[in-house]
């Protein structure tokens, strides 16, 4: 798919291709801050001096997938769930991760409805995905990373919903 040009004639990427370079960049800063797909299912703390402890919860492991997400250890009042968490699709063999949904019980069909336009769910994903970009920036400069990573033994509640996702 050839990118349009602009008057000064520099490359100017369509949305869909902005959205995978987004999920190839989040794969990256995902591998190199927590190497999800060498952690065992189950859950994982991430603590930094100064910073809010970072829940990292392994749902499944794939042949070439792994399904994880990632929140901050507080609770939803209304939910009683993490809040905020980014669900996770990591795809191996792409080098690929997307947002799958950002909210418990909030998939894209309930955000945009069953029949939404491609606009709209290009949109979509690249708003969920941008957020995950920026966290896991953000996350980093906190000096979150493999290093601050501990298995808590804890098998994450909502490890059969992965599956639905």
């Amino acid at each position: 798919m050839p990118a349009t040009h602009l008057k000064n004639g520099l490359p100017r990427l369509s949305r869909f291709e902005w959205l995978m370079g987004l999920y190839g960049e989040n794969f990256q800063r995902l591998t190199r801050m927590f190497q999800p797909q060498a952690l065992a299912e189950g859950r994982y703390v991430s603590s930094v001096p100064g910073g809010l402890e970072l829940q990292v919860d392994v749902l499944a492991q794939h042949p070439y997938t792994v399904e994880l997400r990632l929140s901050y250890r507080m609770l939803d009042a209304a939910t009683g769930q993490p809040d905020p968490s980014a669900y996770v699709r990591l795809y191996r063999d792409a080098r690929q991760a997307e947002v799958t949904h950002c909210y418990v019980g909030r998939h894209w069909q309930d955000v945009l409805g069953l029949r939404p336009s491609v606009q709209a769910m290009v949109s979509h994903r690249l708003r969920m995905n941008s957020f995950l970009n920026k966290w896991l920036d953000y996350l980093e400069g906190q000096g979150h990373g493999p290093h601050t990573l501990s298995d808590t033994g804890e098998t994450p509640a909502d490890k059969k919903s992965a599956a639905c996702a």
